[in-house]
């Protein structure tokens, strides 16, 4: 589905920063051990730059940055205020189902990821969701932290600066 087709209307600026404010755990399922993946990435630095309990969950890996690993949601020592998912497009469906099933409240959809159905049913079933948006750069541009990943210039102008 090309972005021209997307009828879902995500929530805006200062909803995402409520539900990141209100969240205390989240979970990231398709997470992996590979330092080059974006779920391991983003992984690094939630549990190294914000309060955030952290878990993982991935059913054939045992330990992520020292940390162990679940095989399911149902499988966590608490239920994750926040779902954060790294899966294929197909999986998204049962990814809704386990989130909803455990009683998470946020079911966050990784950057290029967009599933119009999943995103109906989860808030039909009461579920904050957000879809094609990365946790990792929302919580950095929320809290000042968006120069850890070369995002902040200084520079507030939508004008190329020449250089002399």
């Amino acid at each position: 589905m090309s972005a021209a087709e997307r009828t879902w209307e995500g929530p805006g600026a200062a909803e995402r920063l409520d539900i990141l404010r209100k969240t205390k755990s989240i979970a990231i399922v398709g997470a992996s051990n590979k330092p080059s993946r974006a779920s391991y990435f983003v992984a690094t630095y939630l549990l190294s730059s914000s309060s955030y309990r952290v878990y993982f969950i991935n059913p054939v890996v045992d330990e992520i940055l020292g940390q162990p690993v679940y095989k399911s949601l149902a499988d966590l020592p608490e239920v994750p205020d926040l779902v954060e998912v790294f899966r294929k497009h197909d999986d998204l469906p049962t990814v809704l189902d386990e989130a909803l099933a455990v009683g998470a409240k946020t079911l966050w959809l990784q950057l290029g990821s967009w599933h119009e159905e999943v995103a109906r049913r989860g808030e039909e079933a009461g579920l904050n969701v957000v879809m094609d948006r990365c946790v990792k750069i929302e919580h950095a541009r929320f809290h000042g932290g968006l120069r850890l990943a070369g995002f902040n210039t200084g520079v507030i102008s939508s004008k190329r600066q020449v250089l002399a």
